[in-house]
């Protein structure tokens, strides 16, 4: 078996779109195979950490693995990103203007709106007994509630959706001319939203926008150009994966009734059933770092500049922390331990806001359409890179 300093080579290709489930089958098999594996399907060739407690160390690792290669799939990105960009107290502090947004306190804020949106939604497409869930429900969804955390029109919208999958195809190898005319769309959008927001500011303890004009990280403000790319992180950090988080979560509800059954005669059980579902479909399977100085991780020996592959879906699965992990068990031990949104300094941002999404969209939908079935025939897909099911039709009897 050829090998890369004591690792055994993985030729597998993680950003190819697939059959749905094929990304976890590839990845449960690599995990089990060995501890550590050598990718060299991208010309920064990575080191794969896959079992829990490698990935959860590696997490916490931050001082010197940084995100300066953030995702080891396209460790390149030209794209920037705020905060994941950052590290170190240049991360912390601007951090700390954006947490109280996020904070379990402004989610709370935030929960008569999700109620309300996730009605209206449902309401609209119950009466035509189908419904494509991804693209007339589950991407919509947050977008509605992304603008209206940052105080913007909920009808801007419809803009938001190519635009979004336009520039996020451009992480994982799309046409980069639509990529950079994208992500020009929209700088343009948010570059005008704040601008009018400069000239009639509000509240900024309720206003985001507002907030990030006003604030000061060691004395100076934050420039327009951050502004507009803080703005432009959040979006695409929010909608693309609470889109594909109630896909696969709605495909599970579709084909295992039992649990279905469940969710729909006790609510009560909604928090503990997102959370094992978060674990079970984790859609961002794995993130980067970049090696800062030489060292020995548990017999692995790494180089400065060296990419690191943090397993975030092999450790959700790992059979050394989640017994029988192919299950899906509300109530399981330990489930809140998951690393499906990170772990460290860079834990998600909006991870309070997601679960708040997610226990609405379940509590709420199946007040109305307790009973669902996917279309017969239907062959569900995944897309590579990071995980997302571009259709899910649903039908139910009206």
């Amino acid at each position: 078996m050829t090998q890369v300093r004591g690792c055994p080579v993985s030729h597998t290709e993680y950003g190819e779109d697939s059959e749905l489930y094929h990304h976890y089958a590839l990845l449960d098999a690599e995990r089990e195979a060995a501890r550590f594996h050598y990718n060299d399907t991208r010309p920064r060739g990575f080191y794969m950490l896959q079992r829990y407690e490698d990935v959860l160390e590696g997490f916490q690792k931050h001082a010197v693995w940084t995100t300066h290669a953030r995702s080891a799939l396209n460790p390149g990105s030209a794209i920037a990103l705020l905060p994941q960009d950052l590290n170190g107290q240049d991360h912390v502090k601007l951090r700390r203007v954006l947490n109280p947004f996020f904070s379990p306190a402004a989610v709370k804020r935030m929960e008569e709106l999700a109620h309300t949106r996730c009605v209206e939604l449902v309401e609209e497409v119950l009466p035509k007994g189908e419904c494509d869930f991804v693209a007339e429900f589950a991407i919509r969804y947050p977008t509605d509630l992304f603008l209206a955390l940052l105080g913007l029109p909920v009808s801007d919208g419809e803009f938001f959706l190519p635009w979004s999958e336009t520039l996020f195809a451009g992480f994982f190898g799309g046409d980069p001319r639509e990529t950079e005319e994208a992500r020009r769309k929209i700088l343009d959008y948010f570059d005008t939203a704040v601008n009018e927001r400069r000239a009639a500011p509000r509240d900024p303890k309720e206003d985001m926008v507002s907030r990030l004009i006003e604030a000061r990280i060691d004395g100076e403000p934050i420039s327009q150009e951050d502004i507009l790319t803080i703005c432009m992180t959040l979006m695409l950090a929010g909608l693309d994966t609470t889109r594909s988080a109630l896909g696969y979560m709605f495909t599970h509800l579709a084909t295992h009734e039992e649990d279905r059954r469940r969710i729909i005669a006790e609510p009560e059980v909604v928090p503990a059933a997102v959370e094992e579902f978060i674990r079970l479909y984790p859609l961002v399977f794995q993130a980067g770092r970049e090696v800062q100085e030489p060292e020995d991780f548990h017999g692995l020996e790494l180089e400065k500049g060296d990419v690191v592959w943090l397993g975030i879906a092999q450790a959700n699965r790992d059979p050394r922390k989640y017994p029988d992990p192919d299950r899906f068990v509300i109530g399981r031990k330990g489930v809140n331990q998951n690393l499906a949104f990170g772990a460290g300094p860079h834990r998600c941002l909006g991870m309070h806001l997601a679960r708040l999404e997610l226990a609405v969209v379940l509590r709420e939908w199946h007040r109305r359409i307790p009973d669902y079935r996917i279309r017969p025939g239907t062959v569900l897909t995944e897309r590579g890179g990071q995980l997302t099911m571009p259709s899910l039709p649903l039908e139910w009897t009206v």
